[in-house]
């Protein structure tokens, strides 16, 4: 009967380029629409959690199900680890595009900066999580 293959490290820097990739992806057509800079500047806070909490909620559903195949007994520190920091990478790359973009107003206005990369990282962190999930773990 052949043996398991030995388990690979929780997470890697393939990982964190595949996340970045994934992001990048589809974050960009997004970043580039006027109506996700307009949405971003009325949506209330409320609303803003919310999207907070749908994008961690599908990845970490997505994850828990593509990526480990619902299989986190062993592993709930990699299964945490690995939905953090897919959502934390998308953060920063959707905040980079968005610099890129000269869409961030950081210095001027660093609430309605928070609220566009919040708002876009929603798409983009599903699209971080599927690239993540093509080299299950």
């Amino acid at each position: 009967m052949p043996s398991n293959p030995p388990a690979k490290p929780t997470f890697n820097a393939e990982d964190i380029g595949q996340i970045a990739v994934g992001a990048f992806a589809l974050s960009v057509p997004i970043a580039f629409s006027e109506e996700a800079w307009r949405l971003s500047a009325s949506l209330p806070t409320l609303n803003l959690v919310l999207v907070v909490f749908l994008s961690l909620a599908f990845i970490t559903l997505f994850a828990y199900q593509s990526v480990f195949q619902g299989n986190i007994i062993k592993r709930r520190r990699a299964f945490f680890l690995r939905v953090v920091a897919a959502y934390f990478l998308t953060l920063i790359v959707v905040g980079i595009v968005l610099l890129a973009l000269n869409k961030l107003p950081l210095l001027t206005d660093p609430i309605l900066a928070l609220k566009r990369i919040i708002l876009i990282a929603m798409p983009a962190s599903m699209g971080a999580i599927i690239v993540d999930s093509f080299d299950k773990e």
